[in-house]
């Protein structure tokens, strides 16, 4: 693998110091950084195989889509403007009971060029048909962590759920590291106690964790009190599932004080997915108190049939703007709060936050490059408020993954557009 020197940098960290360096030089040799200098002060005869002027240019830790859908590319723009649950039971699933495991792939390949050119260098998906998803994390170049869907309404619901755990141990860690496993159940709500106990026991027979919608929706929770007097996280902690590490559960929209205790104590990842909220109505999750009691946020944009992107620089800025509006208070949830979910915190929800969300020495060389040389990213004053409310996905110049460049000046490396862009058309011919 060649090495690279990324010269004249704007770098934020993302470390713990929350340095942001106003010009620096960074080494990458493998799959790691391997240094990390102020401009001026990078030892003499350090060399490269190549070279970037970045001049112009912020780096960033690769940003970490926490939770998504991949495939659901196939259906953007396909149901919008509905409730959730009618949403998913009248349009979602029956579309998704058509699917097979190539139309899951070519779906998660154009769901990953999105991906990449919004500087997204990990996603964490829950989708059918996992190993096409493997499959395309593998040949993309991608960090992905994956894992297949169980729903108790499908008629076979046991069996997909002992194929997923197969799958979760074999696959896990293929690609360097760059693939990760886990499982995931859908939701409470969709799943009883005996799928729930079972998923418990595959995360500890094959050392991986958990994926899990929490609290979506006011209803879901209600109906968990009524049938079992808990709400979702409460019935989870009773079960088991929030002792596996790591558990990353998605949304955590309807929780209540003691539901925040539990999760805080637990460690457990949470994703907030501000776009997919409001879209659907879900509501607010509860963000500032989340953090505020220490909890480990995460950000994600859900599928591309509720959001309708994969834009993380997007969801970072709603994430802002959203619960500014919601306190009535314009100092909630800052700008390098917003951007610090959608990076390092997303990798510590998902369990490797000790390799990747931060640019630093000995760690993934997992990290992205924005070009602030334009009009709307103009005069710099404060390259973290830009992040969050000026950039764009397009602003991505280059996108690096364990150390492997898969976009250069917006030329993908890894992935063919066109050639993807007619097999998602073709496959859609029979799925409409």
């Amino acid at each position: 693998m060649a090495s690279w020197l990324i010269e004249n940098a704007a770098v934020v960290t993302m470390d713990d110091e929350e340095r942001v360096l106003p010009e620096a030089d960074i080494l990458i040799q493998g799959a790691e950084i391997a240094g990390l200098w102020a401009s001026g002060e990078t030892p003499r005869g350090t060399t490269a195989d190549r070279r970037i002027d970045a001049k112009g240019m912020v780096a960033l830790p690769g940003l970490v889509n926490a939770h998504t859908h991949c495939a659901m590319t196939l259906l953007r723009g396909y149901a919008d403007d509905m409730p959730l649950v009618p949403w998913l039971q009248e349009r979602i699933w029956p579309f998704e009971m058509k699917l097979n495991e190539e139309d899951v792939y070519w779906g998660s390949l154009l769901g990953i060029a999105e991906m990449i050119r919004g500087g997204v260098t990990c996603f964490n998906d829950m989708y059918h048909y996992p190993e096409a998803t493997m499959r395309a994390v593998l040949d993309s170049g991608i960090r992905g962590i994956v894992s297949g869907v169980v729903l108790a309404l499908l008629p076979d619901a046991k069996d997909r759920l002992e194929r997923a755990i197969e799958l979760a141990g074999e696959w896990k860690g293929k690609g360097d590291g760059l693939l990760v496993t886990m499982l995931s159940p859908h939701a409470p709500w969709t799943c009883p106690n005996d799928l729930l106990e079972r998923v418990v026991e595959g995360a500890q027979e094959t050392g991986v964790g958990i994926h899990i919608h929490v609290s979506e929706t006011e209803e879901e929770v209600q109906n968990s009190l009524r049938q079992f007097g808990k709400t979702d996280v409460g019935r989870l902690e009773e079960i088991g599932l929030l002792d596996i590490s790591p558990v990353l559960a998605a949304h955590c929209v309807h929780v209540t004080d003691s539901d925040i205790h539990t999760l805080v104590e637990k460690r457990v990842g949470i994703s907030h997915n501000p776009g997919s909220n409001m879209k659907l109505a879900s509501g607010t999750a509860p963000i500032p108190r989340l953090l505020a009691a220490g909890a480990i946020v995460g950000m994600g944009t859900d599928g591309a049939a509720s959001n309708n992107n994969l834009d993380m620089i997007e969801e970072a800025r709603l994430a802002a703007l959203l619960h500014k509006l919601q306190a009535r208070d314009p100092t909630v949830v800052t700008a390098h709060q917003a951007i610090a979910m959608a990076t390092r915190g997303g990798a510590r929800a998902l369990g490797i936050g000790d390799r990747v969300g931060q640019i630093k020495p000995g760690w993934k060389a997992d990290l992205i490059l924005l070009d602030f040389r334009q009009p709307h990213l103009f005069p710099p004053h404060d390259v973290v408020s830009h992040l969050v409310y000026a950039a764009r996905a397009g602003d991505v110049r280059t996108v690096f993954v364990n150390g492997r460049p898969l976009m250069v000046d917006r030329e993908l490396r890894t992935l063919d557009e066109e050639k993807i862009f007619a097999h998602v058309a073709e496959r859609l011919k029979r799925l409409m």
